[in-house]
């Protein structure tokens, strides 16, 4: 077991109901050295998803940088269903569809219809494995390294061959969206792919949970008058969203 995949491990075992668990429980369910549990641990505190206790660890609650994938599937679940809906009906009756990796993108994959014939083209692994049964779609995985937390090809190679495809439809998640500072992720090879697919596509639609509204992330990669749409919540607060609509982009609330 590689280690993003040791620590994804240990992240699902604490979501599992265990806010708290020792060196040697994780140890011995990976069947691992505990020094290599510790090593694992440091990295998790460090992206701020754990925090260390003595013999053990617990799930930090708020999670303030970035939460592995379990965790953020089912936080806001029914504000991403909302969103979802209102992205499925900004698709293309046909054509290509470039889809970002992510817990909202996901549901958003969950949603897409099989009854038009779309390319679906996605550094997602998630997605792309729940899409590869729908007849009508073609679905095509972006090559890379994946990253363990995300479960999303993010390097070099993904964005390059994003540089050589031409897509209708660019849906790209953010970690923060302000005015200012536009579209923010916590990765630069994470940002790098997103501004890629931005570039790659003629029309570019970002959908946002309320809660990310106003936050800035690590690394930006694109100005909010770079999209042509953005789709939020009824959570949001109403001043960010008309910053953000002065910025440029149509902006729309979803379910209402």
């Amino acid at each position: 077991m590689y280690p993003p995949q040791r620590q994804q491990a240990i992240t699902d075992l604490l979501l599992a109901g265990r806010s708290r668990v020792t060196i040697a429980a994780i140890a011995d369910r990976l069947e691992v050295a505990p020094e290599t549990v510790r090593r694992d641990l440091e990295v998790l505190e460090r992206r701020g998803v754990v925090r260390r206790v003595r013999g053990g660890a617990e799930l930090v609650e708020s999670v303030p940088f970035e939460q592995a994938l379990a965790a953020r599937h089912a936080d806001q679940r029914a504000e991403k269903q909302l969103i979802a809906t209102a992205v499925i009906a900004e698709l293309p009756t046909d054509g290509v569809v470039v889809l970002d990796s992510g817990s909202l993108t996901f549901v958003i994959a969950e949603k897409l219809p099989d009854d038009r014939p779309l390319t679906i083209v996605t550094n997602n692994l998630p997605a792309a494995a729940i899409l590869a049964d729908r007849p009508q779609l073609t679905v095509i995985t972006l090559p890379g390294m994946i990253r363990g937390l995300t479960q999303a090809a993010v390097d070099g190679w993904t964005s390059r061959r994003l540089e050589t495809l031409s897509a209708d439809l660019a849906i790209v998640g953010v970690n923060g969206l302000t005015a200012d500072l536009g579209l923010t992720t916590t990765n630069p090879e994470e940002a790098a792919v997103k501004r890629a697919m931005l570039l790659a596509a003629r029309r570019r639609l970002v959908p946002v949970v309320s809660a990310k509204l106003g936050r800035n992330s690590f690394c930006s990669f694109a100005a909010v008058s770079e999209t042509d749409k953005i789709i939020t919540d009824p959570g949001a607060d109403p001043e960010l969203l008309g910053e953000l609509r002065g910025a440029g982009p149509e902006v729309q609330v979803a379910g209402t």
